[in-house]
């Protein structure tokens, strides 16, 4: 058995592969451009004492994810836990967005998602045994100035994960998403100090959180002791205020 992270060579995705290992699965992470960050990143897994896998994929390629279960399930047994974390973002004005900004993003956040767990979910029914866990976002609650591309892609995670759950609770498998709030990663850390000082302040706790604060999510809801949570969308946003 074994678990797939997409978009885990860095930020959220990496550090949920990591986790991953370090509770005890075989782990494959998948990255569109750089296999050699996400190389490292499984390097990182085996020394968990796991088996760990890079491998290159486009997660709105059809074909792509289908031959991407069919390579786990080969080389570490049936994918049991999948966690579609693969997502990009281009921000700006919904008056001023070019119909390629908004259809490239929900094409990877959101036909990504579907389409990975379309490919993963026949062996999961098979076993009667599954958990899926989708990266959405606290702009796919509350939307955001800037992103509406993203928050739509994101709000249709939500809408995703509700669905699947009610579809695949009769065969065990549990369905949840997690809504990150301001993480610190790549993208986060581009913005400027001014906007981040302004994000702080609408955060309860006053700071912004770490890719591991949603990676120990993310292994709950793939453990046994979450078997009876499904359908539901947790928000890990440190008491944001929007």
């Amino acid at each position: 058995m074994s678990a797939i992270v997409t978009g885990g060579s860095r930020g959220i995705g990496a550090a949920t592969a990591l986790a991953l290992a370090e509770a005890g699965h075989d782990v494959a992470l998948t990255c569109q451009h750089n296999l050699a960050q996400a190389e490292a990143v499984a390097q990182a897994c085996r020394t968990k004492g796991v088996k760990a896998l890079a491998l290159q994929a486009d997660v709105t390629d059809e074909q792509a994810c289908t031959e991407l279960i069919g390579q786990v399930t080969e080389k570490l047994g049936p994918v049991t836990i999948l966690v579609n974390n693969a997502g990009i973002n281009q921000d700006g004005l919904a008056m001023r967005m070019k119909l390629e900004q908004f259809e490239s993003v929900v094409k990877t956040n959101l036909t990504g998602s579907f389409l990975m767990t379309r490919a993963v979910l026949p062996a999961m029914v098979k076993a009667r045994r599954g958990r899926v866990i989708n990266m959405t976002s606290v702009a796919g609650l509350h939307g955001n100035a800037g992103q509406a591309n993203y928050s739509a892609a994101k709000a249709g995670i939500i809408g995703l994960t509700k669905s699947l759950a009610k579809e695949m609770a009769g065969r065990q498998i549990t369905v949840n998403a997690i809504a990150p709030g301001f993480i610190e990663t790549d993208m986060t850390q581009k913005l400027p100090e001014k906007l981040r000082e302004q994000a702080k302040a609408n955060i309860g706790l006053g700071r912004f959180g770490k890719p591991e604060d949603i990676a120990a999510l993310a292994v709950f809801l793939a453990s046994d002791q979450a078997s009876y949570i499904t359908g539901q969308v947790i928000e890990v946003s440190g008491g944001l205020r929007l």
